[in-house]
């Protein structure tokens, strides 16, 4: 089975606000063209036409560096930018009525953020970086003005929203009908297929995020999460170091999956 995506989309929606010395308004001077990203298969231009990237191009984003722990931007903040993950990870979360937080997504580079405030104008969630990251910021507005000027990119926008639904549907399949077993070996096998087309190691790769983290966007207790680590290291499917993450057994963390899909 293949896991689509759970943040988003393997994929999602990335970010952009400042060299982040506390103020999340700061802007780097830095500026940066899609033509030449070493991530444009797996951000917003890609399957663009030539012509259509260098219209992207025109626009100069800016570039914006977060450093670990610093939000991009935080629930209520008026929306401007949709953000593209250039390095780093982040997280979106919300906050519950009772002061929890409850994590919505992770994000890599080349996956894109912040659309979650296009129906009001508002972010419906905060991002946070999870180490120092570096973005670019899109201004939405310059955007859909594009959109507007060259009809064959308003399928732009319409992707990046079938992205986010892609996202949450997979969220509730996880949430709705699978196990906590299931649902670590579902979030690993995303994040390993996620690793593999930024060109990293599928099967040995460094958690950027906490059990935490990782138990309130599945739904689970952290003692679930850490007893259910401890069962795939039993089994033999994984070794674990604190949050250095080896699949020993990538065919036999799939298998689970494969059996509740068939």
């Amino acid at each position: 089975m293949s896991i689509a995506v759970l943040e988003a989309p393997a994929r999602a929606i990335p970010i952009l606000r400042a060299l982040m010395t506390g103020e999340s308004n700061a802007v780097a001077p830095l500026k940066s063209v899609c033509s030449n990203c070493h991530l444009r298969e797996l951000c917003l231009p890609c399957g663009m036409e030539c012509t259509d990237v260098e219209r992207l191009d025109s626009m100069m984003f800016s570039r914006r560096r977060v450093k670990a722990g610093s939000n991009l931007y935080r629930e209520g903040d008026r929306f401007q930018y949709i953000y593209a993950v250039r390095s780093g990870t982040f997280k979106t979360s919300l906050e519950l009525a009772d002061g929890r937080e409850q994590v919505s997504g992770f994000y890599l580079g080349g996956e894109l953020m912040g659309l979650d405030g296009v129906a009001h104008g508002k972010h419906a969630s905060s991002a946070t970086a999870l180490d120092d990251a570096d973005v670019c910021a899109i201004p939405y507005t310059h955007l859909s003005e594009l959109s507007a000027a060259y009809p064959g990119m308003q399928n732009i926008v319409s992707r990046l929203m079938s992205r986010e639904i892609v996202r949450e549907h997979s969220l509730m399949m996880l949430l709705g009908s699978m196990n906590a077993e299931e649902r670590l070996a579902a979030f690993l096998l995303n994040l390993s297929q996620r690793l593999k087309a930024r060109g990293y190691s599928p099967i040995e790769f460094h958690l950027r995020m906490s059990r935490a983290e990782i138990g309130s966007y599945l739904g689970m207790k952290l003692e679930t999460v850490s007893r259910t680590f401890s069962a795939f290291q039993q089994q033999g499917l994984l070794e674990v170091d604190k949050r250095h993450i080896c699949i020993a057994d990538l065919v036999g963390l799939t298998h689970a999956l494969d059996m509740r899909m068939h």
